[in-house]
């Protein structure tokens, strides 16, 4: 593989710092929802409907933003765009009462964090074909940290003195900071733009997803990330209200449980890049399954953890490696297919959190029994897919 230049080390400094930041607020509605709800006496469906619509917005942005981004070359004033939008959206949404307002405008907030990742990862992957899974993994550390650890302890403790309004205020600190230093950054972001990108190459690409193995793995990274968000949006009301925790003691146990993943991300996506995607993808897959139902079958905070933590652990790894497992498939217009591919996990797959929210008012339990329906299902359809994996070619790319 090529070695790393200086400017290369500075795009995964500076797109990881600002993946923290704009992943940072979205994060914090995994302890925020069931903030919102409390407050206006709803249920784990309210919660669960919060994060499936935040998902549903995040989809909108996706790929209008992957079009853009493949479009300019200019794409750090794109991703510096993203840091305003976020804050004006999340701000407005402390400032309205009602569930849909609120709701939408969380929505709207969203989508800007969303706007940033085609940018982001598109210029990533074109800069560094070789290290796709690996830059993938390292950019996604900074959103972990961020949405999953910093965001979840930082709300667990704001809530704990606050209103949800309040805290949420307080916590868009970060993002109009960055929104201010940012500005000298995205001057020195530059790409190549994808000038012969029109109509007829977008039907083409999603004529391409929609063909034979397209339709599989698309199948592969739906069932996957549904069962990844049944378990992130039920954990922290599942520890409030079922184990009676404090929302900063759920806050930290939910950040705890994914900075393990997170720390191992770029590690599973450098080992990928050599050995090939399938395998791991099959073992985290299969194994989380089994875990999930150990957390589904407990009843003791025990036995909750030790099956949840290892799900959500190894679900969490597996992000960046099937990123660019998705991304190998398609092999062409990166900014754009990285929209398509965002818009499948984090669009149709946040509908996990919705159908984990429905279940859960028979028992919350049962929604971790989803999720390892989910993620076996997942594991079924890959078992199917055949990757013909080339390391340390120049595309760096496997044909499914």
């Amino acid at each position: 593989m090529t070695p790393l230049t200086r400017h290369h080390r500075f795009l995964l400094t500076s797109l990881s710092l600002g993946h923290l930041t704009n992943d940072w607020v979205a994060g914090t509605l995994w302890l925020l929802a069931p903030a919102i709800a409390a407050s206006m006496n709803l249920g784990p469906t309210e919660v669960g409907l919060i994060l499936t619509i935040n998902g549903l917005g995040a989809a909108l942005a996706y790929i209008p933003a992957g079009i853009i981004a493949d479009r300019s070359t200019r794409p750090g004033y794109l991703m510096l765009l993203s840091f305003w939008w976020v804050a004006i959206g999340y701000w407005s949404a402390t400032l309205v009462p009602g569930f849909w307002a609120i709701t939408l405008l969380l929505a709207f907030g969203v989508m800007g964090d969303a706007f940033w990742h085609p940018v982001a990862t598109g210029v990533l992957v074109k800069e560094m074909p070789q290290r796709r899974a690996q830059v993938l993994g390292i950019h996604a550390v900074g959103g972990s940290i961020g949405a999953e650890v910093l965001g979840p302890l930082a709300t667990g403790f704001l809530l704990g003195y606050f209103d949800w309004q309040t805290s949420l205020q307080i916590l868009l600190v970060p993002v109009v900071l960055m929104g201010i230093l940012f500005i000298p950054v995205a001057k020195r972001i530059r790409s190549k733009a994808s000038h012969n990108l029109n109509t007829i190459d977008i039907k083409g690409l999603v004529r391409h997803w929609l063909h034979g193995p397209g339709i599989s793995l698309i199948l592969v990274m739906v069932f996957y990330n549904m069962s990844l968000m049944a378990i992130l949006a039920m954990t922290p009301l599942y520890l409030l209200s079922e184990h009676g925790l404090s929302s900063f003691d759920a806050g930290f146990i939910f950040a705890v449980m994914l900075l393990i993943g997170a720390v191992f991300q770029p590690f599973a996506g450098k080992y990928t890049d050599r050995q090939g995607r399938k395998p791991l993808i099959m073992i985290a897959l299969i194994a989380s399954s089994l875990f999930a139902c150990l957390a589904g079958f407990s009843s003791s905070f025990t036995g909750l953890m030790a099956g949840l933590l290892p799900a959500a652990v190894l679900l969490t790894i597996m992000r960046p490696v099937v990123l660019a497992a998705a991304l190998d498939y398609s092999g062409k217009s990166e900014a754009t297919t990285m929209g398509i591919i965002f818009t499948v996990l984090d669009g149709v797959g946040m509908l996990g959190a919705l159908f984990a929210g429905l279940i859960g008012e028979l028992s919350l339990n049962y929604a971790f029994l989803l999720a390892a329906g989910f993620a076996m299902m997942s594991a079924l359809i890959c078992m199917g897919l055949k990757f013909n994996f080339s390391p340390g070619n120049d595309e760096g790319q496997s044909v499914l």
